[in-house]
């Protein structure tokens, strides 16, 4: 069996160029594909901030960060990912346009590729039936952001095999990531728990059972958790958290998964939280304030 030594990476937006960025540091050779040169530079950029942060701070020195760099190479040649010995997918929620990626890779790959979905709500099962490996595909969902998020998600259909589970988890752990076994079902672990409580944040603020910051602040100070459900929101993306619930609820029915109505109205108003400059809180401003969503 092939030993992993190049990573492929489907996607450098925020999700792909983390994953980028930790695999070259572990010392992979890593290639990594966009559709245009615009977002590559753009992921590119990201990066090597990422990385200048690191040595800021002391948590890396200057030539751990140059060999990192030196290991990645960026193309939107989707040919130049057949060299990879596994391939993580972190594109678009959408099944149609990642089936139609594997399907072509499918093609190009050699037969001990392994490939990984980053997905954070489809199920891994509906990826590897595109194609002829479906014992080589497994789910592989990192978290953002990903150089400094220690999980990872490593998630076997029914028919991935032992080995490509193995595999694949010996490469977390390479990456310095704690990897935790997860079945396969829409959201996995983390989400199938988190999806529900941040919508249930949001259902309770449609109900006037308090304002944005003080269930934020009740959550933080009352149960521990580092930041409150609309901080996090937020910073997710609520256009994200969205289009996981909507997956999430085609998967399951259950009331639980559905977008409240002020979550889908915020995201049609192009508010989709700090990527935007507003969401639940206004980014605008120094420090940030409670956006004004008139409840």
């Amino acid at each position: 069996m092939t030993e992993i030594k190049t990573v492929g990476v489907l996607g450098c937006g925020l999700m792909g160029s983390g994953v980028a960025q930790v695999s070259a540091a572990a010392g992979y050779r890593t290639i990594v594909r966009e559709v245009s040169d615009e977002l590559l530079g753009k992921g590119r950029g990201r990066i090597e901030a990422s990385l200048a942060k690191f040595v800021d701070r002391g948590k890396i020195e200057a030539a751990a960060r140059d060999a990192a760099l030196a290991h990645l190479t960026f193309t939107t040649d989707l040919h130049a990912l057949a060299a990879a010995d596994i391939l993580i997918e972190a594109v678009t929620e959408n099944l149609e346009l990642k089936n139609d990626l594997w399907m072509e890779l499918d093609g190009l790959c050699g037969a001990d590729t392994i490939f990984a979905s980053n997905t954070s709500s489809l199920t891994i099962a509906a990826m590897a039936a595109a194609t002829q490996r479906p014992d080589r595909f497994v789910g592989l969902h990192f978290f953002n952001p990903v150089p400094l998020m220690q999980l990872v998600e490593v998630v076997r259909t029914v028919t991935t095999s032992p080995a490509t589970v193995g595999r694949t988890t010996a490469f977390a752990r390479s990456l310095g990531k704690e990897p935790i076994a997860a079945k396969d079902n829409s959201g996995f672990i983390v989400n199938l728990l988190l999806v529900p409580y941040l919508l249930d944040a949001i259902r309770a603020l449609e109900h006037g059972v308090g304002s944005v910051p003080d269930i934020d602040k009740g959550m933080v100070l009352g149960t521990g958790y580092p930041m409150g459900p609309f901080t996090l929101l937020d910073f997710v993306g609520l256009d994200t958290t969205f289009k996981i619930a909507e997956i999430m609820f085609d998967e399951y029915r259950e009331t639980r998964y559905a977008p409240p109505p002020l979550l889908k109205r915020m995201v049609l108003a192009g508010m989709y939280g700090k990527k935007s400059g507003k969401g639940f809180y206004d980014y605008t401003t120094k420090p940030p304030t409670v956006t004004d969503l008139g409840l």
